[in-house]
């Protein structure tokens, strides 16, 4: 009997559909393009991706699109949803687990650029770039005001271990952590002694860093009580997620000088909104 002949569905079986409302890596992009059906949507409005998730197999997103349980529910192929980063926040987890819906994310895709762009802000704050660029785009020269303090023997306060700490060490910091899941014996490598608690941790920082993910015990963690328990000349840096710092909190302790300054880089909500406490952060001079 003569072999079947290959029809269209057997020798090109049908790609599984992935969405991705979001701009992503061409890199990245070009790996899933290799098998599947890779469909870009970068800017659609919440409403459009409703009308559309039904099609597709797969959501790839990153920190703008929410995935609600509405979206999910609407989703009725879908199979995964992929957060290209650290956490899921913006991803109703439960409601995914009720539809069978897998959630994953890539903690370790972006931790190089989240490292230097931590050491970034942890310098610019320290020196006061900022400030100093603005001063001297008006033409003004105000060397004594903007002189700032070597990072060099300065105390970094971790929240959430990782490799911003043996970039800090190369700049020969002293580096304390408060990390319940860390492992001692990579934290002692990393020159890192670890702290039973977060008060603790807060009462020796010069600079404080948080690299966690914004889940129900992170949320609010630096407010106006912990705050007040830190040098008046420390400086806060937030690479991580917004909401984990009460910014309003951290506005008034700005104002009130008993904090010194801080690099952010992300909001509660992104974009800030005109007259809301980030857009106010965004404008203070020591942010």
């Amino acid at each position: 009997m003569p072999p079947a002949i290959p029809t269209a569905t057997t020798a090109h079986p049908p790609r599984h559909k992935v969405l991705i409302p979001e701009k992503l890596s061409p890199d990245g992009l070009a790996l899933l393009q290799a098998s599947l059906d890779v469909h870009e949507r970068s800017g659609i409005s919440p409403s459009d991706l409703l009308n559309i998730i039904g099609d597709y197999e797969a959501l790839i997103v990153r920190s703008e699109t929410k995935v609600t349980a509405e979206l999910l529910a609407a989703g009725k192929k879908l199979k995964v949803v992929a957060r290209a980063g650290v956490g899921v926040d913006n991803v109703d987890v439960q409601a995914a687990t009720k539809h069978g819906i897998i959630v994953v994310n890539s903690p370790v895709g972006n931790i190089n650029a989240a490292s230097e762009h931590t050491i970034a802000l942890l310098m610019a704050v320290a020196r006061n770039v900022g400030d100093a660029c603005a001063s001297v785009k008006a033409g003004k020269w105000e060397r004594s005001r903007l002189v700032g303090v070597e990072v060099k023997g300065k105390t970094l306060a971790i929240i959430g271990l990782g490799k911003v700490a043996r970039i800090a060490d190369g700049l020969g910091m002293n580096l304390i952590a408060y990390d319940p899941y860390a492992n001692p014996t990579l934290a002692a490598a990393a020159s890192v002694k670890l702290l039973p608690d977060l008060p603790s941790l807060l009462k020796g920082a010069d600079f404080l860093t948080l690299h966690t993910p914004l889940i129900a015990s992170t949320k609010g963690m630096i407010g106006a009580s912990e705050l007040a328990t830190m040098k008046p000349t420390a400086r806060i840096l937030n690479v991580a997620r917004g909401g984990m710092i009460d910014e309003a909190a951290l506005l008034e302790a700005l104002n009130a000088g008993t904090i010194a300054g801080a690099g952010i880089d992300v909001f509660t909500s992104e974009p800030p909104k005109e007259g809301d406490t980030a857009s106010a952060l965004i404008a203070h001079p020591k942010v």
